[in-house]
Parts: C-alpha cells; sequence; structure tokens
C-alpha cells in the first residue's frame, strides 16, 4: 500500500519553494482560496505563483492522501493493472500524478491538463528535480477542449475537479474523459453529500455506457443508500508545521473525507463487499455496515467467534471484506 503521507521528493520540492514564503501570507491566500471553492467557485482567485504556493501548502496533502486512498483500493481489487500512460485532468499542482506515480511504477508517460496558469507553473517547477515526472507533458487548456486534443490512456484521473465544471458540462465532460479511457477511470471529489451526488451521476451515466465499477462498489447496480445516507472515506494524513500554519490547525494530523469511483472497460472477476463506516465494537460483538453484491448490509460478529472476531477487529472504514462473518 503507497503511504498517504507525500513523498520524500515532492516535500523536499515544496520546502525548496517556500523558503522566505510568509506562512501569514500563505494562510490569508489559502483562506480566499479555500472561501471560493466553498461557494461553488474554481481556481480562477489563484492567479499568481504565492496563491498556487499557498494552495498546495494547504490542499495538496489532504488531495495526494484522497487520491492514493482510492489508488490503493483500487491496485488491491486489480492487483494485476499495470498501466503506462496516464491522464490526469484538471491536474493543478499535479497532486493525482504524483500519487499515480508512487502506486503504480509502471506508469512512463504522463499527460496533465489544467487551464490555470499559476498551477501549471508550480506543477513543472515541483517536478523539475524528479527522476519520474521531470519530462511530463503539461498542457494548457479547459477541461473540454484540451481532453478533445489529447491522445487516451490506460489510466484516467479527475481529481477534486468535477465539482468546478457547471452542471450543464459534466456529463460531456465525463463522456470525453470515458472516450480517453483505454482501461480505467477514476474520480475522487469531497465527502460531502454534494460530492456523492456528483461521482453517483457520473458512475450511473458512464455505466449506460458500457463501463464497469473496480472500486468502491462491488456491483454495477444503483446505490443502495438513501439519503441522508452518502457514500463516503476517510483518509488520515500527517500534518507538517508549515501545514498547520497555514490550516490554523492545533492537532498534527487530518481526516480528509472523501468519494470516489474507479470504471473500467472489463469486468472485474471478483468484486468483494466494501466497509461503509468504521465498525462498533463492543464488549459482545462488532457491527460493521456493508455495501455487498446483494446491497446494503449489516454484518454482526459475535465475540464468541474468536478467529472471525479477531479478524473483524483489524477492519476498517473503506476496507474490502472478501468473506461475510
Amino acid at each position: 500500500m503507497t503511504s498517504p503521507d507525500l513523498p520524500t521528493e515532492l516535500k523536499a520540492a515544496l520546502d525548496s519553494k517556500l523558503r522566505g514564503f510568509s506562512r501569514s501570507d500563505a494562510a490569508g491566500r489559502a483562506s480566499v482560496i479555500s472561501q471560493a471553492y466553498r461557494g461553488g467557485g474554481g481556481s480562477g482567485t489563484i492567479r499568481t505563483e504565492a496563491d498556487a504556493l499557498a494552495y498546495a501548502l494547504a490542499r495538496m496533502p489532504a488531495t495526494y492522501a484522497a487520491v492514493t486512498a482510492s489508488l490503493n483500493a483500487l491496485a488491491e481489487i486489480r492487483p494485476d493493472f499495470a498501466p503506462k500512460r496516464l491522464l490526469d485532468v484538471g491536474a493543478g499542482p499535479g497532486t493525482a500524478t504524483w500519487a499515480a506515480a508512487e502506486t503504480f511504477s509502471s506508469l512512463a508517460n504522463f499527460t496533465l491538463l489544467d487551464a490555470n496558469d499559476a498551477l501549471r507553473t508550480l506543477a513543472q517547477n515541483l517536478v523539475r528535480g524528479s527522476m519520474r515526472l521531470h519530462d511530463i507533458a503539461y498542457e494548457r487548456g479547459e477541461a473540454r477542449a484540451a481532453l478533445a486534443k489529447t491522445d487516451a490512456a490506460d489510466l484516467v484521473i479527475a481529481s477534486y475537479m468535477i465539482g468546478e465544471i457547471g452542471d450543464a458540462e459534466q456529463r460531456a465532460i465525463a463522456e470525453l474523459m470515458w472516450a480517453k479511457t483505454d482501461d480505467t477511470l477514476l474520480v475522487v471529489e469531497p465527502g460531502t453529500p454534494t460530492g456523492y451526488a456528483r461521482i453517483i451521476a457520473l458512475r450511473a451515466h458512464l455505466i449506460a455506457l458500457g463501463a464497469h465499477v473496480a472500486a468502491p462498489c462491488p456491483h454495477d447496480g444503483k446505490c443502495p443508500l438513501q439519503p441522508p445516507d452518502w457514500c463516503h472515506f476517510s483518509q488520515r494524513l500527517q500534518r507538517s508545521r508549515a501545514h498547520m500554519q497555514v490550516k490554523g490547525a492545533e492537532v498534527p494530523f487530518e481526516d480528509e473525507r472523501f468519494s470516489y469511483v474507479a470504471l473500467t472497460r472489463v469486468p472485474v472477476v471478483q468484486r468483494p463487499s466494501r466497509l461503509l463506516a468504521q465498525p462498533i465494537v463492543n464488549k459482545v460483538e462488532i457491527t460493521a455496515k456493508l455495501c455487498t453484491p446483494e446491497g446494503l448490509a449489516f454484518t454482526k460478529v459475535p465475540r464468541r467467534a474468536k478467529a472471525d472476531y479477531a479478524r473483524a477487529r483489524r477492519w476498517r472504514w473503506g476496507d474490502p471484506v472478501m468473506e461475510e462473518s
């Protein structure tokens, strides 16, 4: 499993860029950018190198952790998947590209797309000293136009970008990304009801076009969850001192909530059930909420079933569960 924390090479590149950069200035810029995103805006407030660096400092660690957790789930379900070409749509500072490079050593060709010049420049600066990523191809352009001109890839990733596109465009972008996917498309969004709604709409639309779910769902059917419940997961990551300063945080870790779907051209042979929440443990039993091939289920593992109970105590939110007890 790939670590959810930023790789050493990326940390070093960020630290180099941060020398002499005011943490209070970065915090102010990051706050303005975050407010714009929460208000339904995109990366339009990121106009300068300082803006891009503030954004990367505040959001890159959590985005990296969420994408890595999603890629780990995909790799666990498909251990033979060895993509050679990556297409990172709405790449920003290149977060998903770094995560994919760490997860899949087979990747040799990296194409990134984004319309934001400041984020594109930062991404190119961060990979300059990288052995794997120094010769990435980073194309500038709005997602729809850039996608139409780019080549297909084995692995296509869109992380935290669908929400920046108007509702009318989301279906067209989904179809274009799928058209550029030779094998697997991974889409990651914030783990909010709204982010989940975008994921589930894209999932349903692309399944109708012939896609199959690899993760997290153990089926291609309709999501069994009913409002106000929604499918999302959580990944803990460590905060650096600079990260804490920019976020105004007091604890040295963060829990990033995210929703995702990995869609493939060919059906996955074996898709295990998935834990949809952290299991509840008491003295008598463990209760686990599962999405199964048959739908939603609540499994109880009694303490007296010692082997099953010991195995269930190791279950964590988001884990695949091959056998239910």
